[in-house]
């Protein structure tokens, strides 16, 4: 080597012990790449490309942070602040789990498992059914339908589409008008109000018999069927309620079997007229059993057939012997004939059987 001072070559010689020259240490023998003196007579430092024994991790003799050995001369490492190039997504030099870079340098979303900031949960998964769907708490109105509690997930707070604001599928009887299915909803399934339990107003015709307002509904508009255009109902209709029945201004006598039996089968009672003054036949009469009485008294085993009919006068409802009649000054109501009888002669017509009232009682009833 030349010395500039002097002009001469100098003589140094890196491993002799010697420090000369531009030798910064020369520890003869003890040189030693791994060592604080290398075979190179230079004092190691980071980045020299020899790793310093017990002084550093590595040394790959560049200052490149986002490879596998950083500044320091450190091994990479998660945490260290830098990221290591195809190793890591990111490094925050800290452990923290739950923001935007977890401990495992990994950049912290949805269905991670960590909980992060801007989450409400993060059960590790991207189920949208249950209780935490996109990492935020599960309720109604999300959109998304919950297994087991939601039968169904609009998104929205409206009752009058098919999916209710309880997350329930709109039904009839809820007590919300569907939109273009229900044309009203009283949130019952009663068939004798204005909202039966088809959730259309009720109407004649429709099936259901409209409390206060239809003494009939057969499902039709068609009279002489037993419920008249109108939903009355018309002379010969059977009488079923215990309660009573209104008649039609007194032109006709209802009744029939309190057992529903079929026609011409022998039952134990019918229903008949209840003792009622001359007024009240004209506008009220009442379903009573009566025939058990005359059954005592005469020996009679009652057949229950069809109501009578009306008819405007004696002849037509099949003359003296098959139809009775109440007369009240020039005026004569007449019923029959008695149907579900095998002939004239088992017909027998109770009139005025209690002696001074007005008592009408229109059964079949025959010997045997």
């Amino acid at each position: 080597m030349g010395d500039s001072e002097t002009g001469e070559t100098s003589t140094a010689v890196c491993g002799d012990g010697v420090v000369e020259g531009d030798e910064q240490c020369d520890l003869g023998a003890g040189n030693d790449d791994n060592g604080n003196c290398t075979t190179a007579c230079t004092v190691a430092e980071c980045g020299d490309g020899f790793v310093y024994t017990e002084f550093e991790e590595c040394d790959d003799g560049n200052d490149d942070n986002t490879d596998d050995c950083v500044q320091g001369c450190k091994l990479a490492a998660c945490g260290d602040g830098y990221v290591q190039a195809g190793v890591e997504e990111c490094d925050d030099a800290n452990d923290v789990n739950d923001d935007d870079c977890n401990n495992m340098c990994l950049p912290g979303n949805c269905g991670d498992g960590i909980v992060q900031d801007g989450e409400q949960c993060d059960d590790g998964n991207t189920d949208t059914t249950d209780e935490c769907p996109a990492c935020q708490l599960a309720y109604c109105g999300d959109g998304d339908v919950q297994d087991g509690v939601e039968g169904c997930d609009d998104a929205n707070a409206e009752n009058t589409d098919e999916c209710l604001n309880i997350c329930q599928p709109a039904s009839c009887g809820d007590g919300y008008i569907q939109d273009g299915v229900e044309q009203c909803d009283d949130g019952n399934l009663e068939d004798s109000d204005t909202c039966p339990s088809s959730c259309q107003d009720a109407y004649c015709g429709d099936g259901f018999v409209h409390e206060g307002f239809e003494e009939c509904d057969d499902g039709n508009n068609v009279s002489e069927d037993g419920c008249t255009d109108v939903c009355e109902l018309e002379c010969g209709t059977d009488c079923w309620s215990e309660e009573g029945c209104v008649t039609e201004l007194g032109r006709c006598v209802r009744f029939s079997c309190r057992a529903a039996n079929e026609i011409n089968d022998w039952c134990d009672s019918c229903m008949g007229w209840q003792e009622v003054s001359y007024d009240q036949w004209l506008n009220q009469g009442y379903c009573e059993d009566v025939t058990g009485i005359y059954r005592d008294l005469y020996g009679y085993a009652t057949a229950c057939g069809g109501a009578p009919t009306c008819c405007a006068d004696q002849q037509a409802c099949g003359g003296t012997d098959n139809a009775w009649h109440f007369s009240n000054g020039n005026s004569t109501y007449f019923t029959g004939p008695c149907l579900g009888c095998q002939g004239v002669d088992d017909c027998t017509y109770w009139n005025n059987v209690v002696t001074g009232t007005h008592t009408r009682i229109s059964v079949c009833e025959k010997g045997g």
